[in-house]
């Protein structure tokens, strides 16, 4: 029972066990409190222990490297989820402050090291290395860079990276090496070890929100070159509660297919208020209700389930890809439901950029727990969609605030004064 606790491999979350298969760098990306550096700690255990406390492991020569060196101390090493609070005793490493190592029992080594130090790393060799919060090191590339070099014991050596994603360059491109690995989890995916108040606290300031994507959830964020939107201004146009509107709208964007290997199906709720010259009008993005479905019928009661939550006008459907098709699917289900069909004659990116325009004139706001959504605008550039799959959320909004603001402004009329005399 007193070895239990150590055992990780039985009680580890999906995200901390390492991928199987050949890899040379094993990216580890969570919110804050995902358990990052508890899978960090297992990961350098699982390397230098042997089936005895005495016996050698698969690597011997670790670098342990930070953003700064007493990072490296207070978290990896001697932090609550560090190496030697992780470490049975029979097993457990002493710390030689002046020679800023571990040394275990059977003899293997691990070395602190800063990034903002990067030539530390000339010289010295391994066959193993953990990097911590590497998106956030000042000196990214030139220490990444000499910790390669170093990289260079053994038969295979690896290395694993935990960190909170940014959008550094750096990071990008390790993981675009065909010899990256990654896993992924939210802080949520570890709320059994953390405080029910700093959730509670995190999720009431910050869910929803650009910042609350990137720290909570642990999702690479970024600003594609040519992007109609970025991150940074959607999450200027966030607020907490929708206001007054005078009509609402569903935009679904059915996919050609119906499968289980289909894209989804884009189901958008756009809000806007109309009165007085259309300068004046504005819109809300409600809620993205878009749905992987197997099935038409999937989509389409998904989409009019929407239509009775908001109590929408009526429902906007593309039907390039469907045709008829689209509308006889709905009606299976709802005869009567206000509908409109549109088709589209221009683009994905001609279609989207008047509807950018309106978000740069401040005239489109956004609810809350719009990621996945916001996601997609963020890869609509000028040139097209720059991401797997179609944009077929990006594509409902479209449609939707078309409809709402662009094609009633396109016809309005200022009223007539007429002077009695």
């Amino acid at each position: 029972m007193q070895a239990f606790p150590f055992l990780f491999e039985f009680w580890a979350l999906d995200h901390q066990i390492p991928p199987r298969g050949d890899w040379r760098t094993w990216m580890i990306l969570g919110g804050r409190g995902a358990g990052k550096t508890r899978a960090g700690s297992e990961w350098v255990r699982g390397q230098v222990e042997g089936a005895t406390p005495g016996d050698r492991g698969r690597a011997s020569r670790i670098a342990l490297v930070g953003e700064t060196f007493d990072e490296v101390r207070a978290v990896m090493v001697f932090g609550v989820s560090g190496i030697l609070a992780c470490s049975p005793p029979d097993r457990r490493p002493v710390w030689e402050a002046t020679r800023r190592q571990l040394v275990w029992p059977n003899g293997a080594v691990a070395q602190a090291f800063s990034a903002s130090e990067p030539e530390a790393l000339r010289g010295p060799q391994f066959d193993g290395a953990w990097i911590d919060e590497l998106a956030k090191w000042k000196k990214a590339e030139e220490a990444w860079d000499m910790l390669q070099f170093a990289l260079r014991l053994g038969d295979d050596p690896r290395q694993v990276v935990t960190t909170t994603p940014r959008n550094v360059p750096l990071l990008r491109h390790v993981l675009d090496l065909p010899t990256t690995v990654s896993t992924h989890a939210p802080t949520e995916a570890n709320r059994a070890n953390l405080a029910t108040s700093f959730l509670t606290e995190i999720r009431a300031r910050y869910a929803g929100t650009r910042l609350g994507r990137q720290e909570l959830e642990g999702v690479l964020l970024d600003d594609r070159e040519g992007a109609l939107w970025s991150m940074r201004a959607l999450d200027a146009v966030r607020i907490e509660a929708p206001p007054e509107v005078s009509r609402i709208v569903v935009a679904v964007d059915p996919p050609v297919t119906g499968h289980s290997l289909s894209d989804a199906c884009g189901i958008v709720v756009v809000g806007a208020r109309t009165e007085g010259p259309p300068s004046d009008w504005q819109a809300v993005v409600l809620e993205d209700a878009s749905v992987a479905a197997a099935k038409p019928t999937d989509w389409a009661r998904a989409a009019l389930a929407a239509v009775d939550r908001w109590s929408a006008e009526r429902l906007v459907a593309e039907v390039n890809q469907g045709g008829d098709l689209v509308e006889a699917v709905i009606r299976q289900i709802d005869p009567l439901v206000p509908y409109r069909a549109v088709r589209a004659a221009k683009g994905k990116a001609a279609r989207a950029e008047p509807v950018a325009a309106l978000y740069e004139q401040g005239r489109v706001w956004h609810l809350r727990d719009l990621g996945d959504l916001e996601d997609q605008m963020c890869r609509m550039t000028t040139r097209g969609y720059d991401g797997k799959g179609s944009p077929d959320r990006v594509d409902a909004l479209v449609w939707a605030l078309h409809d709402l603001l662009i094609e009633p402004g396109q016809h309005w009329r200022r009223p007539q004064v007429r002077t009695l005399r």
